[in-house]
């Protein structure tokens, strides 16, 4: 990376902790409402852990993993990094999935390449919506309920007693987001969990 690239990334990195804090100030919550469990659940996990290395195979957002994981991290963008033919030979503590699966042809493939991407007992953080709207990036193959990630993710090689799936999601979120934007957390939404309607679903998986 050039001297002006990192200059460049560093003050967007900067502008986007000023925006934060000026949220959080009034008690605005710019997270997405759909994702705000899932993120959380990711925060936790990267804060409790030891991560020297971490791969995001990413659609084109990077910023709150590239921020947390500053000086460990690395971008591989989908699709010019074809996570279901290619991976790297060079393993890493961490890979990052999130909101990507969707997009892929060829989902099972995806997996059985970053389970090779990874250190014997590193992990797989994925993240991919379950009720939501199909949103072509520039395709939108597939979806799954935590059940289905979970033997997706064993059938890619996990064992299944390393494999951690989730879901959250109710009524409201999900006629929120029929046919509109993805809406900011905010103020006061609803934030009940009903299992029968997820609208976003993840995984944390060990190899």
């Amino acid at each position: 990376i050039h001297d002006r690239d990192r200059h460049q990334m560093s003050a967007r990195s900067a502008l986007r902790a000023l925006k934060r804090a000026v949220y959080r100030a009034i008690g605005y919550d710019d997270r997405n409402w759909l994702r705000v469990r899932q993120i959380e659940a990711f925060e936790r996990f990267i804060a409790s852990s030891d991560i020297k290395r971490a791969v995001e195979i990413s659609p084109g957002w990077s910023a709150r993993w590239s921020d947390l994981l500053a000086g460990r991290y690395e971008a591989l963008h989908f699709p010019e990094f074809d996570i279901c033919k290619d991976r790297r030979d060079a393993r890493a503590d961490l890979v990052i999935a999130d909101q990507v699966l969707e997009h892929v042809p060829r989902p099972l493939d995806a997996l059985r390449n970053i389970h090779a991407m990874l250190e014997p007992g590193g992990h797989a953080l994925i993240a991919t919506p379950f009720l939501f709207r199909v949103h072509a990036r520039p395709f939108d193959f597939s979806r799954w309920t935590k059940d289905g990630l979970a033997e997706l993710l064993v059938e890619a090689g996990f064992d299944r007693d390393d494999v951690q799936t989730f879901a959250w999601g109710n009524k409201a979120c999900v006629k929120a987001h029929l046919g509109g934007p993805v809406r900011d957390y905010g103020l006061w939404r609803d934030m009940r969990n009903d299992p029968e309607y997820p609208i976003m679903v993840w995984a944390i998986a060990r190899r």
